[in-house]
């Protein structure tokens, strides 16, 4: 991982907030030939010093098969990314570059019963659904539910060591990142346009 100091968060805390907006993940373990990962969404849970990272997976794939053997994963979050072009910089002939925040959590993953597959589903289901919803998890079919619980598997991971990178310009002089920032903004790109918010956000 590209680890250099002025690209470290503050405190866990805000690594933590992090995990938690962006919860769209790719788990990723190793079959003993190849990496092997697949795209989840996963509610990050902290008590105390403990973290984990909560979700479900199909059950008849290469990656079930792969965290069944070897319970050694990593789960890597990603926000908004976008290229810096060194044009806009006091000193444009310099090298261009890309600014972007990930997360990597390290730890071992554990698969779930029937019964706590069920109540990781609600839970997920509950967190992102109104009550009201039609789609709310009280209102599904019970014989629904249970015929697709088959196919799935649920899944904890005590994570054992987390790395970042929240690189956003902070190696440059206060006239390079308002010039980087105003360049985001007028590009129209979504992305890219994040990427100017999360730097406005680091200069408060």
């Amino acid at each position: 991982m590209y680890k250099l100091p002025y690209y470290q968060a503050d405190n866990q805390d805000e690594v933590l907030a992090f995990m938690h907006h962006h919860s769209f993940i790719t788990l990723i373990g190793f079959d003993g030939d190849y990496p092997v990962a697949t795209q989840v969404p996963v509610k990050t849970v902290v008590k105390g010093e403990r973290i984990k990272l909560v979700g479900h997976i199909m059950t008849k794939t290469d990656h079930y098969s792969t965290f069944a053997q070897n319970p050694k994963v990593m789960a890597l979050f990603t926000g908004a990314h976008a290229y810096i072009s060194a044009s806009v910089y006091e000193n444009p002939a310099s090298a261009s570059t890309w600014n972007y925040k990930t997360v990597q959590a390290k730890g071992m993953i554990k698969l779930l019963s029937t019964e706590e597959t069920y109540q990781v589903i609600k839970d997920i289901t509950d967190h992102y659904e109104n009550e009201d919803s039609p789609a709310a998890f009280h209102k599904m079919d019970e014989a629904y539910i249970q015929k697709h619980l088959k196919a799935i598997t649920g899944f904890e991971i005590e994570v054992t060591h987390i790395d970042h990178v929240f690189k956003m310009s902070q190696n440059h002089s206060a006239k390079n990142k308002e010039s980087i920032i105003a360049d985001l903004e007028r590009s129209g790109d979504v992305m890219a346009n994040e990427v100017a918010k999360e730097m406005r956000k680091e200069k408060i």
